[in-house]
C-alpha cells in the first residue's frame, strides 16, 4: 500500500467511525451530514432513500445501540472512493431487536465539505468475521 492509498484509507476510516457514531447516538441531524442529498442504500428488501432513512430515526422508528465496521479495501477514484467492509450493527426497527453482520460497500464523493456517502450497499455475511 502506498502512503496515498494508507492516507486515503485512514481519511475514510475516520468518516465512517464518526458517522456510525452519529448512527449510535440516534442524530438523524448528524447522520445526514454524512450522506449526499441523493445518498440510498440499497440491500435485500430494496432501495431506502436518505429521507426514508432519517424519517425512521428521527421518530424512533430505527435506533443503533453498536456499529463496527473493519475495512477490507479501498479503491481510489480521484474525488469518487469506494470502501468495502465487514460491518456489524445492533438495534431495533419498530420495537423488534435486529443484529445485522453484513458487506458493506460505501461509495463516497469528495467536496468542498469532505467526503460524503453517496451509495451503500448491504449484503448478509454468512460466514464468521
Amino acid at each position: 500500500m502506498t502512503d496515498e492509498e494508507h492516507d486515503l484509507t485512514s481519511e475514510l476510516e475516520a468518516v465512517e467511525a464518526a458517522w456510525g457514531r452519529a448512527i449510535v447516538d440516534n442524530d438523524a441531524d448528524a447522520i445526514g451530514r454524512f450522506t449526499t442529498d441523493d445518498w440510498q442504500i440499497v440491500g435485500e428488501d430494496g432501495i431506502t432513500s436518505r429521507e426514508t432513512f432519517l424519517d425512521l430515526v428521527r421518530s424512533g422508528d430505527l435506533t443503533h445501540e453498536t456499529m463496527s465496521k473493519i475495512t477490507g479495501s479501498v479503491r481510489d477514484l480521484g474525488d469518487v472512493a469506494v470502501l468495502t467492509g465487514r460491518g456489524a450493527n445492533t438495534g431495533h426497527f419498530r420495537g423488534q431487536a435486529f443484529a445485522s453482520d453484513e458487506w458493506i460497500t460505501d461509495v463516497f464523493v469528495r467536496g468542498a465539505d469532505g467526503w460524503r456517502c453517496v451509495r451503500t450497499h448491504l449484503t448478509t455475511a454468512r460466514d464468521e468475521p
